[in-house]
């Protein structure tokens, strides 16, 4: 078994520099998704995600894709009441819909609730993400006059199933909580981001830029909720609740830390 390398950080940032001189470098895994982490570890010698630096706080190592539309999972959390079990025992049943595999791949009447939404504008069925500062929570709202009319039919059955009004209760997050998840799931980051080339159905990574992110800011979390950065997703059907993530769009990881650095 090969052994881990543990690397200071000026070691590491040496490191870094050295790899993003060598130019295109072919992809170290079959398949192409997650090979931009995946090939950097390779590069450095060290297991998925963990920079061993000794004598530091905990560190991690974040690699993703220049100019890349997808968004990235910062953590899964199921909004409270948690005892309700809100996403599948109200949201899915008073506020799904027909899953287009229902009948098909599900049995009958299989629902789903898939849904990303944000805190910048409500999503065509009328949710949205609102942050309430003096409530200290994070609430899911839902206005039934912005819902788009495609989607008419839908608001008739979740009139008759639950009515219009906005949800009561609420489901949320408190702030206290969300900073405990966020702050243990975000830790100081080596942030890399690689230019992407394919080549005969390979992709090669040249790592162009180098961030370095310390200490976690709530605050600048709850402004990326604001100001749309942070998605709320919710993926549940009938059979299966996928959980609940907090997404980011790329380039912005930095507005959740009180520091950065740009290292390349």
């Amino acid at each position: 078994m090969k052994e881990q390398i543990i690397y200071s950080k000026p070691a590491l940032i040496a490191k870094l520099k050295e790899i993003s001189k060598m130019g295109f470098i072919p992809n170290a895994r079959k398949g192409n998704s997650g090979g931009v982490g995946n090939t950097l570890e390779d590069l450095l010698g060290i297991k998925e995600n963990n920079l061993p630096i000794p004598n530091a706080a905990e560190w991690e190592l974040k690699a993703q894709r220049l100019n890349s539309t997808s968004l990235t999972t910062l953590f899964h959390s199921e909004p409270s009441p948690r005892a309700i079990r809100f996403v599948p025992q109200t949201l899915l049943p008073k506020y799904g819909w027909a899953h287009q595999e229902d009948n098909k791949k599900y049995p009958k009447g299989e629902m789903s609730f898939r849904l990303t939404i944000n805190g910048q504008s409500r999503s065509d069925r009328g949710f949205k993400v609102v942050v309430d500062r003096k409530e200290q929570k994070v609430l899911i709202s839902f206005d039934a006059s912005t819902t788009d009319p495609r989607h008419k039919d839908w608001l008739k059955s979740v009139r008759k199933r639950v009515g219009l009004d906005e949800l009561d209760p609420q489901p949320y997050w408190g702030f206290d909580d969300l900073e405990h998840k966020a702050g243990t799931k975000l830790l100081n980051t080596f942030y890399v981001q690689a230019e992407v080339e394919v080549k005969r159905k390979k992709e090669f990574y040249r790592y162009t830029k180098v961030t370095m992110l310390q200490k976690f800011s709530f605050e600048g979390f709850l402004k990326a909720l604001e100001d749309g950065k942070i998605l709320v997703d919710f993926d549940a059907r009938t059979g299966h609740n996928h959980g609940t993530k907090f997404r980011m769009k790329q380039n912005c990881l930095p507005m959740l830390y009180e520091k950065s650095t740009v290292i390349l």
